[in-house]
C-alpha cells in the first residue's frame, strides 16, 4: 500500500551541544558516545488501556462531532467520483453506438466489462485532477508535551536492519528535541528461536547506543497477527503515551516529520490519525527501482488527489502514520469474523478497517500529502510482489463482509470498494480480453444470417464501427498515460527533475518504466486472477515473513512459475496468426509480456542490471542521488549492529557470558505463567537436565522447546552450566 512524495523541509538544527554529543554520521565508536544509562527493564511498567472489541452491527462509540466536509473537499469528490461516472457513461454510450442496437449476448457481456474497466481507468485520471482542490496544510506553532511511542512490529525480520533504522531514528529524535517525550517500542511476534535470539541481541545493542528509551516485548500468543500485536501493546502500555507512530520493519519516518505530525495532531483534538505518503527507497533490482521511480515521480500528484477527496475520511496503510492513542483504543479493537479463512477469522487488511472504525466514531482520519521524510522498502522481485499481493488480495476481498457495517462513512466504503476492485480488475480485464477473442472467433467461424425472419423484406446488416472503437482505445490509453506525463511535466518545473538526473534522463526513465510496466502488467493480471480464484475456493494465504531483500531467481524457478503464461501467450499468438492476424496489432503488448515473462521476471530481479540502470541514469530518484542523512546513518548502524550479533546462534548462549547477560536483561522476572502454558519449558528443562553437554542438549530440543530456552531465565542458566 505505498507510493510516495517529494521533498519536505529539512530537520530543524539542533543545539551544538547535542549534535556534538550525538553525531548522526555514526562514525565514532560506541564506547565514545556519551549516552544516558539504560534501565535494566526490558519493558516499562504497564499502563493498561481498555480497548473494547467492536461490534460492526452495533452503535458506534461516541467520539468527536463529525462535521460536514469543506467546499474544497466537496469539489474534489465531485471531480473524482462525478468525473469517473461521466467518463464511464461516455464510454458506455460510445460502445453502444459501435455495436449498434441489436447486440448479441457476447457483445452485451463485453459492453458491461468494458464499462467497468473504462470507469476504473477514468477514476484514476479524475482522482488525480481532483488534487487541484487539495487544502493547504501547515504545522502549527505552540507548546506540545504529547508523549509519543514509536512502535515497530516485527516478525522474523532482518534484526540488524530493523535495529539500524531505529538507532538512526533515535538519534534523530534526540537531535530535534523529542528525546524527552518519545520512546521506541519493538513489539515482536517472531516464533523461530534463531530469529528471536538475533532480534533480542540486536535490540540489546540498540539500547546501548540509543539516546531515547528503547523497550522490547515478544508475544507468545500470535492471535490477530500484526493487528493483534499492536492491540496487545495498546492494552498493556497505551496509557503511558498520548500518540503512537507505527512503523513497518523496513520503514522509518524522520524525526522532523514526527515532530510535525505530533504538532498537527495536538492542535486539533478531533484528529485521530494522520497518514503520510512513504517514499520507496533502497531498491537494488530493476523491479524494485521501477516501483521506486514510479512512486516517487507519479506518487505526489496521486497522493494530492486522494488527500483532496478523502478529506477527513482518509485511509490508513498500516504504517508510517501517527495515531491518537485514546481514539485507537476506543475504536479499533478488532473482532474475528465468523467462519473459516480466507473470508472468516482474523481481519488481514486491518488498517483499512481501523481507519473506517475511527471515522465512524467521528474522529478525523487524514492523509497529509505534504509531509516528507517518510520512507519504506519495496519487494525486490516480481515473484516476491506476487507473494505479498496474495495476502493483500485476501484481506481486501475480506472487506466485502464488512463494507456495509453500521455507521461507516460513505467515503470509508469507497476506500473499501477501491481496494476490492484493485484486485478484481485483473479477472475483469482478462474476461474482457477473452470475450473479445470469442467475439472475433464467432465472426470468423460462423456464417452470418442477414434474414433471421422468414418473411423479412430487408436484410439485417451487422453493425460495427471500428473507427469509434479505435478512438475508445485511444481514450483509455490517454487516461492511463496522460497523468504520468503531467507528473513528468510537473517534475520538470521543480527541482525534482534536476535531482533525478536531469530532464532528458527523467523522460528516458519514464519511457523505460512505461515499456517495462506494459510487459509486467499481463503477467500480474494472470497472477492476480489465479490468486482471486484460489481465495474464492477457500485457500488461506497463511502468515509468512515478508521478503525485504531478494536475489535473482534461477531459470528453473522462473520457468516453472511462468510456464502457463508462456504457453497461453504462444497459443494465442498461433491462433490469431492463423484466424485473425490484424488483432495481433492490439494484443501484441499483452502477448509479448506473457511470452517474455520468464526473462522479464528473472532479469528485473537482477541487482547487476539494477546497477547498470543506475550508471545510465535510469530510474534514479532524488533520495538515491543524495541519500537522506537518516538513511545514511541507518545503513552504517545496520553494519555495526550486524557485526556484533552472535554467529553461532543458540549455541552462543552457552559460552558467551556477555550475550547471556544481554538476553537476561530483556527477559521478564518471575514466573512464566501456569503449567499448562509452560509445557515446552518443562520438557526443555527435563531434557537439559539429562544432557551431558550443551551440544547434546540442543540436539534433544524441539523448535518449540528451543524457543522456550531462549525466553526463560532459569533454562538459560541451566544450559550455560552444562559442559561445552
Amino acid at each position: 500500500m505505498s507510493d510516495v512524495s517529494e521533498t519536505l523541509s529539512q530537520p530543524a538544527a539542533a543545539p551544538a551541544s547535542r549534535t556534538e554529543t550525538l553525531p548522526l554520521a555514526a562514525e565514532e565508536s560506541w564506547e565514545a558516545l556519551d549516552l544516558p544509562q539504560r534501565a535494566d527493564l526490558a519493558a516499562p511498567p504497564e499502563a493498561p488501556m481498555e480497548m473494547p472489541e467492536q461490534d460492526f452491527r452495533g452503535r458506534p462509540p461516541l467520539g468527536p462531532d463529525a462535521r460536514w466536509p469543506g467546499l474544497g473537499t466537496i469539489a474534489a469528490r465531485l471531480t473524482a467520483f462525478g468525473g469517473a461516472a461521466a467518463i464511464g457513461w461516455y464510454g458506455w454510450q460510445q460502445m453502444v453506438l459501435a455495436f449498434g442496437t441489436s447486440m448479441t449476448f457476447l457483445q452485451s457481456v463485453l459492453l458491461v466489462l468494458f464499462g467497468v474497466t473504462f470507469t476504473w481507468v477514468g477514476f484514476s485520471f479524475a482522482s488525480m485532477v481532483a488534487g487541484i482542490f487539495a487544502r493547504r496544510l501547515r504545522t502549527p506553532e505552540g507548546p506540545n508535551d504529547a508523549r509519543i511511542a514509536v512502535v515497530m512490529p516485527v516478525y522474523h525480520e532482518d534484526a540488524a536492519a530493523t535495529a539500524g533504522l531505529l538507532a538512526a531514528l533515535a538519534r534523530d529524535l534526540y537531535r530535534v528535541g523529542l528525546g524527552e517525550r518519545a520512546e521506541i517500542f519493538v513489539i515482536s511476534d517472531s516464533r523461530e528461536p534463531d530469529a528471536v535470539l538475533a532480534e533480542m541481541a540486536a535490540v540489546s545493542r540498540l539500547r546501548d547506543i540509543s539516546p531515547v528509551p528503547v523497550w522490547y516485548r515478544r508475544r507468545r500468543d500470535n492471535k490477530g497477527r500484526k493487528a493483534g500485536n499492536v492491540g496487545d501493546f495498546v492494552r498493556r502500555w497505551g496509557g503511558r503515551y498520548d500518540q503512537m507512530v507505527v512503523l513497518d520493519a523496513d520503514s522509518v519516518v524522520g524525526a522532523a516529520t514526527i515532530k510535525a505530525l505530533s504538532a498537527r495532531m495536538n492542535a486539533d483534538p478531533a484528529v485521530g490519525l494522520i497518514q503520510t505518503m512513504p517514499m520507496l527507497v533502497g531498491g537494488q533490482t530493476i523491479f524494485a527501482r521501477l516501483t521506486q521511480f514510479a512512486g516517487r515521480i507519479y506518487g505526489p500528484a496521486i497522493a494530492r488527489g486522494v488527500s483532496a477527496w478523502s478529506g477527513d475520511s482518509g485511509n490508513f496503510w498500516g504504517h508510517n502514520a501517527i495515531i491518537r492513542m485514546t481514539a485507537f483504543a476506543q475504536c479499533c479493537g478488532l473482532p474475528e469474523l465468523p467462519g473459516r479463512p480466507p473470508f472468516g477469522g482474523h481481519i488481514l487488511s486491518h488498517d483499512f478497517v481501523e481507519a473506517a472504525l475511527m471515522r465512524r466514531a467521528g474522529w478525523k482520519v487524514r492523509l497529509d500529502h505534504d509531509l516528507r521524510q517518510s520512507f519504506e522498502g519495496s519487494p525486490p522481485t516480481l515473484l516476491d510482489m506476487a507473494v505479498r499481493e496474495r495476502r493483500w488480495a485476501q484481506g481486501n476481498l475480506q472487506h466485502a463482509r464488512i463494507i456495509f457495517s453500521r455507521g461507516f462513512a460513505w467515503i470509508s466504503r469507497a476506500h473499501f470498494t477501491i481496494g476490492i476492485l484493485g484486485f478484481l480488475m485483473s479477472p475483469i480485464w482478462l474476461a474482457m480480453i477473452l470475450v473479445g477473442l470469442a467475439l472475433s472467433a464467432n465472426v470468423l467461424l460462423s456464417r452470418p444470417d442477414y434474414f433471421p425472419q422468414t418473411y423479412q423484406l430487408f436484410p439485417d446488416w451487422p453493425t460495427f464501427d471500428p473507427v469509434r472503437m479505435l478512438w475508445l482505445f485511444v481514450a483509455a490509453m490517454s487516461f492511463l498515460l496522460v497523468p504520468k506525463f503531467i507528473a513528468i511535466f510537473r517534475a520538470w518545473l521543480r527541482p525534482l527533475a534536476r535531482n533525478s538526473g536531469g530532464s532528458a534522463r527523467l523522460l528516458g526513465s519514464a519511457l523505460f518504466e512505461i515499456v517495462l510496466s506494459a510487459l509486467i502488467a499481463p503477467v500480474q493480471m494472470l497472477i492476480q486472477t489465479r490468486q482471486i480464484f484460489e481465495i474464492l475456493r477457500g485457500r488461506d494465504s497463511g502468515w509468512e515473513a515478508q521478503v525485504r531483500a531478494g536475489q535473482m531467481p534461477p531459470w528453473h524457478v522462473v520457468l516453472r512459475r511462468h510456464a502457463l503464461h508462456v504457453v497461453l501467450g504462444i497459443a494465442t499468438l498461433v491462433v490469431l496468426a492463423i484466424l485473425s492476424p490484424w488483432q495481433l496489432v492490439w494484443l501484441s503488448p499483452i502477448l509479448a509480456g506473457l511470452i517474455l515473462s520468464p526473462m522479464t521476471s528473472r532479469w528485473s530481479a537482477s541487482p547487476v542490471f539494477g546497477r547498470w540502470a543506475r550508471r545510465q541514469g535510469l530510474l534514479v530518484t532524488p533520495e538515491e542521488r543524495d541519500l537522506p542523512e537518516l538513511l545514511t546513518a541507518a545503513n552504517a548502524l545496520d553494519f555495526r549492529i550486524a557485526a556484533r550479533l552472535p554467529e553461532q546462534g543458540i549455541a552462543a548462549l552457552g559460552h558467551d557470558p556477555a550475550l547471556r547477560a544481554r538476553m537476561l536483561a530483556l527477559l521478564p522476572e518471575g514466573a512464566d505463567g501456569p503449567a499448562a502454558q509452560r509445557l515446552d519449558a518443562i520438557s526443555a528443562e527435563a531434557k537439559i537436565g539429562h544432557a551431558a553437554s550443551q551440544a547434546q542438549a540442543l540436539s534433544f530440543l524441539s523448535p518449540a522447546e528451543t524457543l522456550a530456552l531462549v525466553e526463560n531465565r532459569a533454562l538459560i542458566q541451566a544450559f550455560a552450566n552444562l559442559p561445552q
